[in-house]
């Protein structure tokens, strides 16, 4: 079971702390759970909180000296170090634990000099803060989350709900990312297939309007779907229909598409013993040679590569048995 332990440096930000509680646990690997998750901080007890909350937490930070992932959330404490936490993470970092932050978490993480040289972001009002504060750090404003291997780093609030998912399929694969986010009702993100790697995830689902015709999409990847063929079945005209989805998706229907046919050819690839050309065909990217165009140029990764890396999490278990037949 891999242990997460998630470091709460006050004054704390609720929302931001109780999402590592929320995605993490949900995960199943095989019937058992796939994390251990420990919230600590450094005086155990009442934790004071943003907007009149105070949170109970009962670890102090012993948990951090073995856990696999160290994540910090969302902190008020920008300026005012805190020696215990900038040891213990230095500590966590050395014995090549992966680290990560939510928000304000990554002023923590620059603290212990874990992000001098690296690619980072935080949430956007806080940006030029960081860039006088931390010059070191190679920050990257407008993107959702920046994922450079060993270390992670997410903007604010929602962003670390794009964060964790991300995490979640770089351990699990794509599969189990989207159950959890079926779970909690959120978009699944569109992460990258390296570890070293720098994206903006898509934009969440702001509206309903074209939910119906996208779900119907959805179940007709395989199939040619047309800009006339999704707008007569959104009852609208081709031009309404691609204004509506890039103010829903921010995406043209056609790019959204792609994103879609290329997240289905990788769950086929992880989950089933399809040859390479038939997961072309269900997931509606037609031929081998397009889909590993599309995945090598989303992700890094040729399909028979993708395959060796993530694949593996599923066989002999039940999962890929039951999944033949998609």
């Amino acid at each position: 079971m891999h242990r997460i332990a998630v470091v709460a440096v006050p004054p704390v930000t609720t929302f931001d702390l109780a999402i590592p509680e929320v995605v993490f646990p949900s995960v199943q690997v095989d019937g058992r759970p796939g994390y251990q998750v420990t919230t600590c901080t450094p005086e155990p007890g009442v934790v004071p909180a943003y907007g009149g909350l105070d949170v109970v937490i009962r670890d102090g930070l012993d948990p951090v000296e073995d856990a696999d992932t160290v994540i910090v959330t969302g902190t008020g404490a920008r300026e005012a170090e805190n020696p215990r936490v900038v040891e213990v993470l230095r500590r966590a970092a050395g014995r090549g634990a992966r680290i990560a932050s939510i928000c304000t978490g990554a002023f923590v993480l620059a603290q212990a000099g874990l992000l001098d040289g690296r690619p980072a972001t935080t949430y956007w009002r806080f940006s030029q803060e960081m860039r006088e504060r931390y010059p070191a750090v190679d920050l990257q404003p407008d993107v959702l989350f920046v994922d450079d291997g060993s270390i992670l780093t997410s903007a604010g609030l929602a962003a670390g709900l794009d964060l964790c998912l991300h995490i979640v399929r770089l351990d699990y694969g794509a599969a189990a990312a989207n159950a959890v986010a079926r779970l909690g009702v959120v978009a699944p993100i569109r992460p990258g297939g390296h570890p070293q790697f720098v994206e903006a995830p898509l934009p969440p689902e702001s509206g309903t309007w074209l939910a119906e015709t996208r779900a119907w999409a959805l179940q007709r990847l395989a199939e040619q779907l047309t800009l006339a063929g999704l707008a007569a079945h959104a009852r609208t005209s081709t031009r309404t229909l691609t204004r509506r989805f890039r103010k829903e998706t921010g995406l043209s229907p056609l790019q959204w598409l792609l994103h879609q046919r290329i997240d289905r050819a990788r769950e086929l690839l992880e989950v089933t013993d399809l040859p390479i050309e038939q997961v072309a065909r269900r997931s509606g990217l037609g031929t081998a040679e397009s889909l590993r165009q599309h995945l090598t140029r989303r992700h890094g990764m040729t399909p028979s590569a993708y395959r060796t890396a993530f694949a593996r999490r599923h066989r002999d278990g039940p999962v890929e048995r039951r999944r033949q037949e998609i």
